[in-house]
């Protein structure tokens, strides 16, 4: 298949695949199982992403005075640590479901990790004809060492000054829709400078400030032709929100600045296996599931942020590092006035 994750990462391109099955293929065990199965398996890969889209919201706690501005293209990139990639399968968790062979509970690939060697699964079944059945099932796999353990994401980012110590922010992904990719992303943020406020603030040798800025993120990738299913118009739809609230300092320099801060992120990311699948219980019937299942992911992390900018005339870049439950950085290149 190409991989699920193709829409959520933006910028991730993976070729064609070597797993024969999506994250439909439990459907035969029945929706709860497929559904419990797709929550863990996605879960890792939507929590990154909504780590990767909040960084680089700001690069300096200095927010630019009445009409000056900033023009920025940011690359981000949260980092996949090796217990991202897998996560534990207890097969007493599900109706229909064993292990073909081991123990019932399994290390197996989320969508950032893969399974080497294969994993299959026995999954049983009621025959209306020949009762209780089984067939055997491979396990879906995940990007795997095509990621280079980065989950990216990248825009362009507007900025602009108001005056009395704020700053109005935007950041905007072009529109991508293809046959079987489709995906947008946008966000806004404001930033208030606490240090403009107070007396004597061009003494002050750093700058405060707080931040608060939204990302929302939407996407459909066409499974229809690596689904192991037969059916029509069989998609995972994803829309995924996140909220950054941040306080940040920074030097006040002329070339070179550092800054930092102390953030909290939050968010959530739902997904949606929609269009018809025809599951074939024996050689002789079949039952047609309409849009299965829809699971989601959330998080909620306190994160810290270093980083360094430098400032030669209408150029700058910026550097940035995040600690946090998935650890990110991000460059940008920014040009701007004042």
């Amino acid at each position: 298949m190409k991989k699920i994750v193709l829409f959520i990462a933006l910028c991730i391109s993976v070729s064609a695949a070597k797993a024969q099955n999506d994250i439909d293929v439990l459907l035969a065990a029945g929706v709860e199982d497929a559904e419990r199965f797709a929550n863990d398996y996605l879960a890792p890969g939507t929590n990154g992403i909504m780590y990767s889209l909040n960084a680089n919201w700001f690069n300096s706690a200095k927010v630019k005075p009445l009409g000056g501005f900033e023009i920025s293209v940011i690359a981000n990139a949260s980092l996949v640590k090796d217990e991202d990639k897998m996560f534990s399968m207890d097969t007493a968790d599900y109706n229909n479901v064993q292990f073909v062979q081991g123990p019932s509970v399994q290390n197996v690939a989320s969508v950032l990790g893969e399974n080497d060697p294969d994993i299959y699964v026995e999954v049983e079944y009621d025959d209306p004809i020949f009762g209780s059945q089984t067939v055997e099932l491979e396990l879906p796999q995940g990007i795997g060492d095509q990621s280079k353990n980065l989950l990216p994401t990248a825009f362009v980012q507007g900025a602009i000054g108001l005056g009395s110590g704020i700053e109005v922010k935007a950041r905007y992904f072009p529109k991508v829709d293809t046959d079987e990719v489709t995906f947008n992303l946008y966000g806004a943020g404001l930033q208030l400078e606490f240090t403009e406020w107070l007396p004597a603030d061009k003494l002050w040798p750093v700058a405060l400030s707080a931040l608060v800025a939204y990302n929302h993120l939407d996407g459909s990738y066409d499974i229809t032709d690596s689904s192991g299913i037969e059916g029509e118009n069989q998609r995972l739809e994803n829309d995924t929100n996140t909220w950054l609230f941040q306080l940040a300092v920074s030097t006040k320099l002329p070339v070179f600045n550092l800054y930092g801060g102390l953030g909290y992120i939050t968010g959530k990311s739902d997904s949606d296996l929609l269009g018809n699948y025809r599951v074939t219980n024996g050689p002789l019937t079949s039952e047609t599931i309409t849009d299965p299942f829809s699971v989601s992911s959330e998080v909620s992390s306190v994160r810290g942020t270093v980083g360094a900018k430098l400032k030669l005339g209408f150029f700058r870049i910026n550097a940035e590092y995040h600690l946090s439950e998935f650890d990110a950085f991000s460059v940008g290149v920014n040009f701007g006035f004042r």
